[in-house]
Formats: C-alpha cells, structure tokens, sequence
C-alpha cells in the first residue's frame, strides 16, 4: 500500500526502515469514483492529496458557470488548495477525480510532526514545492503563446493528460475554449 508515494518519496530522500514505519502511520489511503468530489470550493481544505492511481483535476467556476481547471494530478502527483491547506479559510478550488482514484492524504498537521520527527522530510517538502512551482510557472507561460503553441506544449510536456483528458477540459486547461482548441486541432492536422 501507498508504493507510488513512497517510490516517489525513495527518490528525493532515504529513509530507514523505522523512519517508513513512522512515516505510514501519518498517510490517510482514500479511494473516490470517477466524478467525486475530495474538496469543495467553500470548504477547508484538510489534507493535500497524492494521486497514487487515477487522475484528479483542481478548478473553479466562473461567473458563466464555466469550469476553469487549474491542475491536472496524475500518478505520483500531488493536488491541494495550498492557500486553504495552509491558511484553514475556505477553498477556492474544487478537487474531483475524472478516473477512478485511490490517493494517499495527509493532514498539514501530520506534515508539521513528520518535519519534526524525521527532520530529512523537510528536504522532500522543499523539493515537492519546488516541482510544484516550476509546474505553475510552465502553465502561465503558456498563456503568452498562440492557441496551436499552447496546445503543442501541452502534448509535449504532458502527454499522458493528452491522452486521458477530454479536449474541453484540455482546452479550459489552456484558457481556450473547446471550439477554439479543435479548429486549432484541425488546422494543425490539415498541415501534415
């Protein structure tokens, strides 16, 4: 149980046989179906999320009822409304699975002991936001490029969320909409 997070965890730091022990005690196995809710724009958002198996999604709604999808979480990722996780006020995002997920939660509390009883998680943590920052600062300079360019980036950077995500959640991904992803996906077809 829980090997995706903890191959994931081997691969940034080494734990000892006793420190995993300690460390499984503080992890929270969850399974959600397809389309179910993990957080809820509006609640507090208690656990950050690591997608062991299946594909989560955070986003929000706009004005237009429109989803705005902000993240995709594949295995091995993490997920969380970080400002709600750290802050306990309400969420901004909503957090749903489009596969069926088992995830593996862990409280900011559990976080706040585990740098405390294993002081090299605080390494792991560093290292985990640092990916999770660079991701962001790949997903806004996306922004800057035209629809085929977006998309093209998408595909090359993420090619399995290509390849498991449905186009208009591809394209709210990108600040598209889903006709102007596929003429874009057409024209680009059209010239090979």
């Amino acid at each position: 149980m829980h090997e995706v997070f903890f191959t994931k965890l081997r691969e940034s730091i080494t734990l000892t046989e006793e420190e995993e022990a300690i460390f499984r005690t503080y992890l929270l196995p969850k399974k959600i179906r397809k389309k179910q809710y993990i957080l809820q724009e509006g609640d507090a958002c208690k656990y950050a999320i690591f997608v062991e198996k299946g594909l989560l999604r955070s986003y929000t709604v706009n004005e237009k009822g429109n989803d705005q999808i902000v993240q995709f979480a594949l295995e091995g990722w993490w997920i969380t409304d970080m400002y709600s996780f750290i802050t306990g006020e309400p969420a901004r995002y909503n957090i749903d699975a489009l596969e069926e997920s088992e995830l593996v939660l862990i409280s900011n509390a559990a976080l706040e002991e585990l740098r405390q009883r294993i002081p090299k998680f605080l390494e792991f943590s560093f290292l985990q936001m640092r990916s999770a920052y660079i991701a962001f600062e790949k997903r806004l300079s996306y922004m800057n490029l035209n629809t085929e360019e977006r998309y093209k980036k998408m595909v090359e950077t993420y090619p399995d969320i290509v390849q498991r995500v449905p186009q208009h959640m591809i394209a709210s991904y990108l600040g598209l909409t889903a006709e102007t992803l596929s003429r874009a996906r057409k024209q680009m077809s059209a010239r090979k």
